[in-house]
């Protein structure tokens, strides 16, 4: 709540920065389409809800981006979208969560592990260079916010691989795709919260 209250601080927007922002933007792009793929294949929600996750990070970064180049009000506007994009999602992945358990099949665990296991290595990468600018204003924040939400989402897409391969039923995916939902909701409602408060600075 301190930091919601706290003024605006100026973000780093020299060439180190924007260099981050950038490898970030790449490695989600890539790494969408990977696990776009992925989930077709092995027809998991907690991949497919990942998937969409990194699509929404590529949106995030590429707006940093922009919020970077415009300056002022605009970098809290940026992050005010952001974050209602954020809670956004969180609703879609809960909803189709609840369709792959009315369907009821299980998807595939051996692509689920090894996709898992790779985009928790990209994101761990993008973490470490983010971490730095983890406390500077809500545009930086819902970044640092997005890919540290990426990694805690890797780690439960393996635990759900092996559920699902332990029990072979679709019930350990579900649940995982229901709490990256529950996760992008409640970042989501961070960053619109921190935002506001600079608007209103």
């Amino acid at each position: 709540m301190s930091q919601a209250c706290c003024p605006a601080q100026t973000p780093p927007t020299g060439i180190s920065y924007r260099r981050v922002l950038w490898i970030a933007l790449v490695a989600n792009v890539v790494m969408f389409l990977v696990e776009v793929a992925a989930a077709a294949w092995s027809g998991s929600s907690a991949l497919a809800a990942d998937a969409a996750d990194f699509l929404g990070d590529s949106a995030n970064y590429a707006l940093s981006l922009g919020a970077l180049a415009l300056g002022g009000a605009w970098i809290s506007r940026v992050a005010l979208l952001k974050g209602t994009a954020m809670s956004l999602y969180g609703i879609g992945v809960l909803a189709y969560a609840g369709w792959r358990a009315w369907l009821g099949v299980a998807p595939e665990p051996l692509t689920m592990g090894v996709v898992g296991l790779l985009v928790l290595l990209v994101n761990l990468g993008v973490a470490a260079l983010l971490y730095r600018f983890r406390d500077g204003d809500a545009n930086m924040r819902s970044v640092w916010l997005c890919t540290r939400n990426d990694v805690i989402a890797n780690l439960a897409v393996l635990v759900a691989a092996a559920g699902v391969f332990s029990t072979g039923t679709v019930w350990p995916d579900v649940p995982v795709a229901a709490m990256l939902a529950l996760l992008g909701l409640s970042s989501g409602r961070i960053v619109i919260r921190h935002a506001r408060a600079e608007l209103r600075a």
